[in-house]
């Protein structure tokens, strides 16, 4: 494996990295909540269709570029929640029309979505299905060449600002893992109804909301892939979305870092920089360990996935070593810059909230290790 960043890769990060220093300069002092605007901004720079061929709208990135192109703007771009809204409208929703659909859903939905003209919403999580995602109560009944689907789904990233839903529903009720479908519905499909979840405490400019069909009708020709393929979908998308929206995790807990090491120079007490303290040059020894270490199991993932070797562990390593990673850093951060850091608007504040659900959504570390242990043939 040789990471090297080759002249492409080098222009393309600092056209990025320069686009995203703009981009915090003129938006630092916005509410946090999602804004339409900004993230037309972000999808004017093809963030929104980064690893879709051309012809689809995409640049026709590898995996590792995408995962490099994302930690570049997240180390400048202090709003997670903006960033997260726009990588699960990619990875678990665009990446599954283009790796599943058909060719005139593709010609239909991937323009529009690669270029975040349309924004998408992952319909997947219920009440009573959240680690156990396939055993969904929502049901797509057949109805001649028609679906009729009932059920709610909960907590769903994007969906009051949502033009279609990716969703997955079951279609064969005495199976699991075969009896799961999905489908592309747009939001305005009568029988459809979204209701916006209360306000997170982190990601809070990401929304979501819940989205219920009552009776829903939708054509079959709204599925994606066959009838039973919804699982095998949903696990292809997660391996992009285990690895590469965990890369705006790692820009983040770069750029946290770095603020602290300023800080700890130039922050004096009793006569010196706290830096020169061991308590505080251990926590950023750490935190530097947990950045360098997250990156290297990060770019291991997607190359795996590039050259079509098994990842699926690696994936899983480093989602949980970047989720918990992001957290201990933010709590670090906390003691680092001390009281300051208390204000909600403090940048260490912020991202300690972000980095809180990192180790639940896209499955929990606990599921993680799950499936490193199944891997380790333990279970």
């Amino acid at each position: 494996m040789d990471f090297a960043p080759q002249p492409d890769q080098m222009q393309r990060n600092a056209h990025l990295e320069r686009f995203a220093q703009d981009f915090a300069r003129t938006t630092h002092q916005r509410a946090p909540d999602f804004d339409r605007a900004l993230w037309d901004r972000l999808a004017a720079m093809g963030l929104a269709g980064l690893p879709l061929p051309n012809e689809f709208g995409g640049s026709g990135l590898s995996a590792l570029d995408t995962v490099q192109s994302f930690e570049t703007v997240a180390r400048h771009i202090p709003d997670l929640g903006l960033l997260f809204s726009l990588c699960a409208h990619l990875f678990a929703c665009v990446v599954p029309l283009w790796r599943g659909g058909s060719a005139d859903q593709k010609a239909r939905w991937l323009e529009p979505l690669a270029t975040g003209r349309l924004i998408a919403a992952n319909a997947i999580s219920e009440e009573g299905s959240g680690s156990d995602v396939f055993a969904m109560a929502t049901r797509a009944e057949r109805d001649g060449d028609s679906y009729i689907l009932n059920g709610t789904k909960r907590f769903i990233t994007n969906a009051p600002v949502a033009d279609v839903l990716v969703t997955y529903a079951r279609t064969d009720p005495a199976s699991s893992f075969f009896g799961i479908s999905c489908f592309v519905i747009p939001t305005d499909t009568p029988g459809v109804t979204i209701t916006p979840e209360e306000t997170k405490s982190g990601l809070a400019s990401s929304p979501w909301g819940s989205v219920h069909f009552d009776d829903c009708r939708i054509g079959g020709d709204m599925r994606i892939g066959p009838e039973g393929a919804g699982a095998s979908l949903f696990h292809d998308s997660m391996v992009w979305e285990r690895s590469c929206l965990f890369s705006i995790y790692l820009g983040a807990m770069d750029r946290i870092y770095s603020l602290c090491l300023d800080h700890a120079r130039n922050r004096s007490q009793f006569g010196r920089a706290i830096g020169a303290n061991q308590a505080i040059s251990d926590r950023l020894v750490d935190m530097r360990l947990r950045v360098e270490t997250a990156r290297l199991l990060l770019y291991k993932a997607v190359w795996l996935y590039d050259q079509g070797k098994p990842c699926e562990q690696t994936v899983a390593l480093g989602k949980i070593w970047i989720s918990e990673s992001a957290v201990q850093i933010g709590k670090d951060a906390m003691q680092i810059f001390g009281g300051e850091a208390m204000t909600a608007s403090h940048p260490v504040n912020r991202f300690l909230n972000d980095a809180m659900p990192s180790r639940i959504f896209s499955g929990s570390s606990e599921i993680q290790r799950e499936i490193v242990a199944q891997g380790m043939k333990l279970r």
